[in-house]
């Protein structure tokens, strides 16, 4: 029997050598263009209709490109930079997008020169290792634990941002969260964990300057029974439970036959009695406030009332989880394995307040916190949402300078330096390599150009002064005034980078440059409507040698 072929149809569409890689190049170029005017302080803003039909307004590289669905698997892919970006370090997400589809774009003409991907790759990794080390050169450390210091940087890097205009409102609050969280672990490692241990709670009203980090937690709930629960306690001591306080339901149907009245009493007598166990074992510790994250029911909540305890149900696990490490309470799973060393006793205040029309309960004032909200407030919903973007990034720049307390200028400095750098290099390279190596070099102006561009600025003049100052690797400090457009010490204007996001924009760029220049074969499977028609083609068959047409059939 002879073996089955694979034949392509109408439905599966192929690219292959190097009209793939110009297709990709393209593609990631496209994405280039999209973001690259909401570079630097002077930027654009892009307005964006969401899946559900709500409004974007944004700068920030990785927000704009999420909301975006493109069908090219390379663009895709770019997308997926930003929010790599995004994750590991916060900032960043629109230079990464630059810079990487600048990298293709010199690219190209080589590959029209019928060089080799391959060559081309080994030369942008070699140009990375000696960006990292220019970087490591030319970086400045600093004192981590000074606050004059810190907020300087941060309000640096998010000078970018819709927020600078509120000046160190911003920076205040993202040191003060960041410095609550942060964990000494001991041989100089440190663990912050923005994503898990800071909540921000967003309250539309009032004023942008009544936002404010709270030392604990505050959640949208109020307690169970307000009319006979206290809504404010000092000191108190707190359960928290993972487990539902109400009588356990069987997980399959069960059926009872009851032949007299007292049996029904009795099986009510028998719920009543199971509760009020669980509610004896966990008032024997003496609680001022239990929270669960399951059910509580109306029996449970009488006898915690009857003693004086307040309660809360249906948490979030994220948000018990925040409040344990706030208070210093161990969750606890079934209420018979409670201890008294599972209580926290390191709140200083349990109230509940009513914020605009919702009621929020707080636990806080708290004794040495690992947790911590931030409360903000705003006059609406799309102004929340642009400062929650620029707070994370804001948080995520302060966790980055004390986990690595290095600097870097900005304004294009650091990318000039780098370019200079690596072009004097490249006259001492031999061989093939020595092209690809210096159009890596002369990708890297593409940040400090764009900032010109977006300043309004003479492109050609403000270049071609900033290469002469940046001459043989000079001047290292020397940038551009994404405000003013002017070429200034980037120290004097207090403009830096840190270190790790800049190292890690350069190494994620270059290297999904390297990916995408080696593809070489693009093949899609997605059905397309025949046009006119309204119909989905068929599926690829799978035919034999001897059906098949030989000007269909896939090389071996």
């Amino acid at each position: 029997m002879q073996s089955p072929v694979l034949v392509l149809k109408d439905s599966l569409k192929r690219e292959s050598g190097s009209k793939a890689q110009h297709a990709n190049i393209h593609a990631a170029k496209a994405v280039a263009d999209i973001i690259r005017t909401t570079l630097g302080p002077r930027s654009m803003l892009k307005m964006l209709l969401d899946a559900s039909g709500g409004i974007v307004v944004t700068n920030d590289g990785n927000a704009i490109l999420r909301e975006i669905d493109l069908a090219h698997p390379a663009a895709k892919s770019m997308i997926e930079l930003s929010r790599t970006q995004d994750e590991e370090v916060g900032d960043g997400t629109t230079s990464v997008i630059i810079l990487a589809g600048e990298m293709l774009h010199v690219a190209e003409a080589l590959i029209d020169k019928s060089y080799h991907p391959t060559v081309i790759c080994r030369a942008y990794n070699k140009a990375l290792e000696d960006a990292i080390a220019v970087l490591d050169k030319i970086a400045m450390p600093i004192d981590a634990k000074d606050r004059g210091t810190m907020l300087g940087i941060v309000k640096s890097c998010i000078g970018t941002k819709f927020t600078c205009q509120f000046g160190d409102l911003i920076a205040d609050l993202a040191i003060d969260a960041t410095t609550t969280v942060d964990i000494d672990l001991g041989l100089g490692l440190r663990d912050i964990d923005i994503k898990n241990y800071i909540k921000i709670e967003k309250v539309p009203g009032g004023q942008l300057e009544d936002s404010r980090v709270l030392k604990g937690v505050m959640i949208n709930k109020d307690v169970v029974a307000p009319g006979k629960m206290k809504r404010k306690i000092v000191n108190p001591r707190v359960i928290l439970l993972d487990c539902p306080l109400e009588y356990k339901k069987g997980e399959n149907q069960t059926n009872a036959e009851l032949l007299k009245e007292e049996d029904w009493r009795l099986l009510l007598r028998m719920e009543e009695e199971y509760i009020e166990e669980l509610c004896m074992q966990i008032l024997r510790f003496k609680p001022d406030l239990v929270i669960t994250e399951k059910g509580l029911s109306d029996l449970a909540c009488h006898f915690l009332s009857k003693h004086g305890v307040s309660a809360i149900r249906r948490l979030r696990k994220t948000d018990n989880n925040r409040i344990a490490k706030a208070c210093g309470a161990v969750i606890v799973n079934r209420p018979d394995e409670l201890q008294e060393s599972d209580v926290g006793t390191g709140a200083g205040l349990f109230e509940v307040k009513k914020i605009g029309d919702e009621f929020f309960s707080s636990i806080v004032e708290c004794r040495d916190p690992k947790a911590c909200t931030v409360l903000l407030r705003g006059a609406s919903k799309d102004l929340l949402n642009e400062v929650e973007r620029n707070l994370q990034d804001a948080m995520s720049v302060a966790r980055n300078i004390i986990k690595n307390p290095k600097l870097v200028p900005g304004g294009g400095a650091t990318e000039l330096t780098v370019s200079a750098t690596l072009k004097q290099k490249s006259l001492s390279i031999q061989g093939i390599e020595k092209w690809p190596y210096e159009a890596a070099a002369i990708a890297f102006e593409a940040i400090p150009r764009t900032l010109a561009q977006n300043c309004g600025v003479n492109v050609i003049r403000t270049m071609t002064a900033l290469q002469g100052k940046h001459a043989n690797g000079e001047n290292a400090w020397i940038g551009i005034n994404g405000n003013t457009g002017d070429i200034t010490d980037m120290k004097e204007c207090k403009i830096w980078d840190a270190y790790s996001v800049k190292a890690q924009t350069f190494k994620t760029a270059i290297e999904a440059a390297c990916m995408l220049l080696r593809i070489d074969d693009v093949v899609s499977g997605i059905k397309r409507r025949a046009p006119g028609t309204g119909k989905v083609p068929s599926k690829p068959k799978i035919e034999t040698e001897a059906d098949a047409d030989s000007e269909l059939i896939l090389p071996d």
